[in-house]
């Protein structure tokens, strides 16, 4: 930053060095064969998640009835766990040798049991997989974005997939009483629908709902989500929450969340850092981006065409080569993205609170009226706070951070600007974090204002509409 210093970078910690975490990653797909996850392990261990959504692949699974082989399903699990990464396991999809319709179906994507013969054998799959599973996953979501006609192709209904979630739970509990039910994977947040489904009483066959927050605005789906936590806990009190989705691409696509607009890396990375920190500051439980790297879309795709191989979507962290076929390879290359993370990731792990900080934003301008300064002055020279989404943390040892950034649109601008607080009793040396890569730069003399009492302002310093952190004392790790 222009007139900063820069004294270090943050470090950043391997999935083998994190405590606990809300962060993780989409590793999702595999059961569609859509990309060789070989050469993908390390690198997500080395972005410090802890969590990893994996779906279960019914249809590649159970290929004679009654006969399951998770040799595949095995080999990723295991890969993740050797590396301290905790996978979650998302219960999908349909099943070509009970429902012929869905052979014409690739992936048998979105085609949910329906006649009796149907969901039982659906419930001896998942009993089946939770069994199989018992002591390395306690995770199991039920489905995916049922909400939406490409996941629920018989016509989305709330009722019908509230007694899928039902019977499910039941089953789950059943076969492993340990394990924690996870419903809902909703993308469009449709009250109607969620209201169908939870006056079937799926609302208390569930330990946590998940949702999926595709926007480039994320304020908005923030505020939608409040209005689905309200209607969840009127049916359930005690609901926990899962981010299972979030993301945006690094490039004009044409297919998947968000496609066509003229997303870049940089815009990736400030979309990235922006989600999943609000994500976090909401309380989730997990917070999921998607994804972990580059492929194909093919959630409409069909057996016979394979157009849908070559309809690219750039979500990835890490960048993928493709193969003729549509298959995501190579050695997969960190984007910007992956560097944000990386930083977020090592960052909010172990232990912390959140916390209301004494922090005074726009000092200046008490009651209406600018207390220490030409008026003309400040409002040539600083932002106004009322835009502003901030967040203060606490680690042990009273150690704080302050986030805070401005949410501009982020497809549209590049936003830069100034801003003068004040703060009281947060002790040690400051120092400015650039959260999207971990620079970690001092705050000259004419910036930090102190009478020795531990009171400071912090006259004029960056503010952008990616997030930057104020970090008191040792809150940030440095290389």
């Amino acid at each position: 930053m222009d007139g900063l210093e820069t004294i270090g970078r943050v470090r950043v910690l391997n999935s083998k060095e994190t405590g606990s975490s809300v962060f993780g990653l989409g590793l999702e797909k595999l059961d569609r064969g859509l990309y060789d996850p070989e050469n993908a392990y390390d690198r997500i261990a080395e972005s410090g998640v802890r969590w990893i959504r994996i779906q279960s692949g019914w249809n590649r699974t159970e290929r004679e009835a009654g006969l399951y082989d998770f040799a595949w399903l095995d080999r990723i699990v295991d890969q993740l766990r050797r590396r301290n990464l905790v996978p979650w396991l998302c219960l999908c999809y349909g099943n070509k040798i009970y429902d012929p319709k869905s052979a014409e179906i690739f992936g048998a994507v979105g085609c949910p049991p329906r006649t009796e013969e149907q969901k039982q054998a659906w419930l001896r799959y998942v009993r089946a997989t939770v069994e199989h599973f018992k002591g390395r996953i306690d995770r199991y979501e039920i489905w995916n974005e049922p909400d939406g006609v490409w996941c629920w192709k018989c016509g989305v209904n709330g009722a019908e997939y509230g007694e899928l979630l039902k019977m499910s739970a039941r089953v789950i509990r059943e076969a492993d009483p340990a394990a924690k039910v996870i419903g809902g994977a909703i993308c469009r947040f449709d009250l109607q629908w969620l209201q169908e489904m939870l006056k079937t009483g799926a609302g208390k066959a569930m330990d946590l709902l998940s949702y999926h927050g595709y926007n480039p605005d994320e304020t908005v789906t923030i505020r939608v989500m409040r209005a689905v936590k309200a209607l969840c806990h009127m049916y359930n009190p005690e609901l926990k929450f899962v981010e299972g989705e979030n993301g945006a691409q690094s490039r004009r696509s044409r297919a998947g969340a968000l496609w066509g607009a003229a997303w870049t890396p940089r815009r990736q990375a400030k979309a990235l850092a922006r989600m999943m920190l609000l994500h976090l500051m909401e309380g989730v439980e997990i917070c999921s981006y998607f994804s972990c790297l580059d492929m194909a879309e093919a959630l409409n795709g069909t057996t016979e065409d394979r157009k849908t191989y070559r309809d690219y979507a750039y979500f990835g962290v890490l960048a993928a080569t493709f193969t003729p076929d549509g298959i995501a390879t190579g050695a997969y290359t960190p984007k910007p993205a992956f560097r944000t993370l990386q930083v977020l990731a090592s960052i909010f792990q172990g232990e912390y609170r959140m916390q209301t900080l004494p922090i005074l934003m726009d000092p200046h301008f008490l009651n209406g009226f600018p207390q220490t300064e030409p008026s003309w002055r400040i409002r040539r020279t600083d932002d106004s706070a009322r835009e502003i989404i901030s967040q203060g943390f606490v680690k042990p040892g009273c150690r704080y951070g302050f986030v805070y950034w401005v949410p501009k649109e982020v497809l549209t601008t590049e936003y830069e600007s100034t801003i003068t607080l004040e703060c009281c009793g947060l002790t040690g040396e400051i120092h400015l974090v650039d959260l999207l890569d971990g620079t970690v730069y001092a705050l000259p003399e004419e910036m930090v204002e102190t009478d020795g009492s531990g009171w400071y302002r912090l006259k004029h310093i960056p503010v952008r509409d990616s997030p930057l952190l104020l970090a008191f004392g040792d809150f940030v790790e440095m290389a």
